[in-house]
């Protein structure tokens, strides 16, 4: 007796078989084929003719239908059910399919049948098949029926030609909540059956086999369930799928739509069986927003997934605050106005990483651009959570950063200084514009911008001439003939002590507050420094820290530090500092830059309102100061004041003229006799084969020697300025004459002979620089000055009126002469005039407190009528007109 069950139609594997699931219990399936007849065979290695064409005909009226199947035989090996069917609307099975045409009457149906009904029906089923024969029908038609099936997307091509559009497909298979086997309907000729990856979003996985071990792998939480959920509303339905991209592994990653109720994503992440996948974000764009918001509801209602879901506090205010201090990239320090300060993170952005290659060249440059537009200004800050603190970290907020309505955040992205992090998929502390943030980053990486163009940027190199008092020398030439120098506060070492670095110059130096003092800070917290100390440091970085500065240079200090002015927004800090009473004032120092009024007014206004370190002061104890301390500043006074214009005028030759452009000279005299001779007897005595002993094996810095000079093959007297240990090199300067030059340590020889050494003759060439006249700073141009200075000089015995000697830095300012040219030493004739007529330097806008001296105003006047002339012929340095700052 004929065996009935009742089922819904879950799937159609094929035009004549089905799978039915239980109404009651949907896991609970079973296969049933339908009696007497075959159909076409669909494959992965290729269908049959019309193969799809009876599939499709069978599943368009069954599947998700209610259907009564009628058992008539098991295949006893394989247990397989054969039978009929019919519908609810009483279409039966497989009748309305041969009618159709899709399904052929197999040969040898009923031969063993003896049962009356199955007779007639089967000489029904030949009339329906011969009927369809007749009429061309399914797949009696003959021709055609073949379609085209490929089982991947193949290479970019694809992805060129649909990405971004919509087309027909049909679920084939799924295999979890959120990956498909979708065979998409391209072409009449041509279909695609390929895995495909449900855009935005990721379902808990489903128990699978590992084929390389074959054992089971657990599934996770939910996972059947989600599976489940999407094999209910899309298996072997047709579906809409809009193409997005691909993964990485060249799965395709699309939306897929269900023809009444719309995208399946969305119904899953409302019910708590799914959560957004952030590596889809870029290829969603705007679509992501949509399912940003259908998870929300989801983790509001703690649905499955989300059970254990802790909603982020939403009564955070948004922080107004201002940028104090740039730690990277990423990471700033904000200070509200009460004086409370907050370390920030930018929120699901990280700068450049030291550890990676391609990163870390970008560090310095992305920590650059934050500083420069973002240090010292008014930002307001939201708070998106809070990280906890570890072994390796501290406790600290991240916050999304608005500056005048930019969002720092997405600047940083957009122009390739910060990478988006990858957040853990239970990680809600990330900003609320994650996505935006994401398609920034891809639009970075197309435009090449920043750390993603491949190419690393110079590093930029500053060389410390704070290192020594040599280097801090040589670099004062330059930066004190300057007015207001630009650079930037990179560190401050106490309240009037900072690191500043000069990009132009490429130099860092120490920079001195001249005129004040300020109390010195612990150099650790634990440290108890002077009074007021620590405030005064405080004050320097809040106001100075990183901040954009020019400086004026004054002098050195005898450890190489810089003595001048700083300006931060063209406001003294030496001045705000003494207004706060955290600095006193040093008059002797003070006048001697030039600052001394405003410094004293300032001092005089922080007494009166016992700020800082005057809280206690008393009126009467300054004026027993101010009466001890006038005949010191008078003599100060006139140690830099000249009433009487020098007449010191000597016989020299300019020996060396080195890259900054100070002259070594000799004064001829008795001492150049001298050194005729000895020079004479030095020749002798090394060109003697038994006096060739070589220098000790590791000869120090300004140890005495004797060297043969490279350009003539002449010994002469020399000293050791600095030495290359590693390559056994030496740099040595000729005292007699100013010139250096390396030399390796097996070719010096010691000058321990009495007869030679300084005792003797002390060293000859004395450093000079000319009176009045500034050289030009461009490179060019102070090559082309220090040749014409050669060419007026170089063989020559001229005359030097010594206008000022700073026995401090032992360097004599002079006024060359040549008499044999010009005749006789009047200031028009001199060769410091010549060199600024002709446009090779001009007259300095900042002039030494002597220079200032009245007895020299005649000579200012003469060298600035020619530096007016040498600008109007457009001569040397002014040939593309008058360049010169105030």
């Amino acid at each position: 007796m004929a065996k009935v069950f009742y089922g819904t139609v879950k799937s159609v594997l094929s035009g004549d078989t089905l799978v039915v699931a239980n109404i009651n219990n949907p896991a609970n399936e079973r296969t049933f084929s339908l009696a007497f007849v075959s159909a076409p065979r669909l494959s992965k290695d290729g269908d049959e003719p019309f193969a799809f064409q009876s599939r499709e005909f069978l599943r368009n009226l069954t599947v998700g239908k209610q259907i009564k199947c009628t058992v008539l035989y098991i295949i006893p090996n394989s247990g397989r059910e054969y039978g009929t069917a019919a519908l609810q609307d009483k279409t039966e099975f497989p009748d309305e399919s041969v009618k159709a045409g899709w399904l052929k009457v197999r040969e040898d149906a009923g031969r063993k049948e003896e049962s009356e009904e199955i007779l007639e029906r089967l000489d029904n089923l030949c009339n329906l098949e011969t009927q369809a024969k007749n009429e061309n029908k399914g797949l009696h038609a003959g021709t055609g029926g073949i379609i085209e099936v490929q089982n991947d997307i193949g290479g970019p091509e694809f992805l060129n030609e649909w990405k971004g559009k919509t087309v027909d497909g049909i679920v084939e298979r799924v295999i979890s909540g959120d990956r498909l086997l979708i065979r998409l309907l391209l072409t009449e000729k041509k279909h695609w059956q390929v895995m495909t990856l449900l855009a935005g979003i990721r379902t808990p996985s489903t128990e699978r086999i590992n084929t390389s071990t074959g054992q089971t792998q657990p599934g996770e939480e939910y996972g059947s369930e989600a599976r489940a959920y999407v094999e209910q509303r899309l298996l072997q339905r047709q579906v809409k799928v809009k193409i997005v991209g691909a993964s990485p592994q060249g799965q395709l990653v699309a939306t897929v739509l269900h023809p009444v109720r719309g995208n399946i994503a969305e119904f899953l992440l409302q019910d708590g069986l799914a959560r957004c996948n952030d590596f889809h974000s870029t290829m969603l764009g705007s679509d992501m927003a949509a399912l940003r918001e259908a998870e929300k509801k989801a983790q509001a209602a703690r649905v499955r997934l989300h059970k254990n879901h802790v909603a982020k506090s939403t009564d955070s205010k948004d922080l107004e605050m201002t940028v104090i201090k740039i730690i990277g990239a990423d990471a700033i320090i904000v200070r509200n106005k009460a004086g409370d300060e907050k370390r920030i993170n930018l929120s699901s952005v990280r700068g450049p990483r030291a550890g990676e290659p391609s990163e870390s060249p970008f560090r310095d440059e992305a920590k650059e651009f934050l500083r420069k537009r973002f240090i010292g200004k008014h930002v307001r800050i939201t708070i998106d959570g809070s990280k906890a603190a570890t072994d390796d970290f501290e406790a600290r907020d991240v916050g999304t950063v608005i500056q005048n309505g930019k969002n720092i955040n997405l600047t940083l992205v957009q122009e390739g200084y910060c990478s988006v992090i990858r957040h853990r998929k239970d990680d809600t502390d990330r900003a609320p514009n994650y996505d935006e943030l994401l398609a920034a980053q891809e639009t970075a990486k197309e435009e090449k911008k920043g750390m993603w163009s491949g190419k690393p940027p110079k590093v930029k190199q500053y060389a410390d001439m704070s290192e020594s008092v040599q280097k801090a020398k040589i670099q004062l030439s330059t930066l004190a003939r300057q007015r207001k120098v630009p650079g930037v506060v990179d560190f401050c070492k106490s309240g009037s002590r900072f690191t500043i670095l000069i990009p132009r110059e490429g130099a860092k130096l120490t920079l001195v507050l001249a005129g004040v003092r300020a109390p010195r800070a612990g150099r650790t917290p634990q440290e108890k420094g002077e009074p007021f100390g620590q405030e005064a440091l405080d004050l320097a970085n809040r106001r100075c820290n990183q901040r954009d500065c020019e400086i004026d240079v004054h002098d050195i200090d005898k450890v190489g530090g810089f003595i001048g002015d700083l300006y931060i927004n063209r406001e003294s800090f030496a001045k705000l500092l003494v207004e706060e009473g955290l600095a006193s004032v040093h008059k002797y120092s003070a006048e001697k830059s030039g600052n001394a009024a405003e410094l004293l007014a300032a001092q005089k206004r922080a007494k009166e309102g016992k700020k800082g370190m005057w809280h206690d002061w008393d009126p009467s104890q300054d004026e027993v100061e101010e009466t001890e301390a006038a005949p010191a500043d008078s003599a100060a006074d006139a140690a830099v004041t000249i009433d009487k214009k020098p007449e010191d005028y000597r016989d020299i030759v300019v020996t060396n003229i080195d890259a900054a452009g100070k002259l070594k000279i000799q004064e001829i005299g008795k001492g150049t006799a001298s050194l005729t001779t000895m020079m004479n007897e030095f020749r002798k005595f090394n060109l003697d084969p038994k006096n060739n002993v070589a220098a000790k094996e590791n000869p120090k810095a300004g140890d005495y020697v004797a060297a043969k000079f490279t350009a003539d093959g002449e010994w002469y007297r020399a000293r050791i300025r600095s030495n290359d240990r590693a390559a056994k090199v030496a740099e040595v300067v000729y005292i007699d004459y100013g010139n250096s030059e390396k030399q390796p340590w097996s070719k010096l020889r010691p000058l321990d002979q009495a007869q030679f050494g300084t005792q003797r003759l002390k060293a000859q060439a004395v450093d000079a620089q000319l009176s009045f006249v500034q050289l030009p700073v461009a490179p060019d141009y102070l090559s082309d000055a220090i040749n014409f200075i050669y060419e007026l000089t170089e063989g020559k015995q001229l005359v030097g009126s010594f206008d000022f000697v700073d026995t401090k830095e032992n360097l004599s300012y002079i006024t060359i002469f040549d008499p044999k040219s010009q005749g006789s030493a009047k200031v028009t004739e001199s060769v410091n005039r010549e060199i600024v007529l002709n446009g090779h330097a001009m007259v300095p806008r900042k002039l030494k407190p002597w220079e200032r001296s009245k007895v020299f105003e005649p000579v200012l006047r003469s060298l600035k009528e020619a530096e007016t002339k040498a600008k109007e012929d457009r001569l040397g340095m002014w040939e593309y007109g008058d360049l010169t700052e105030d």
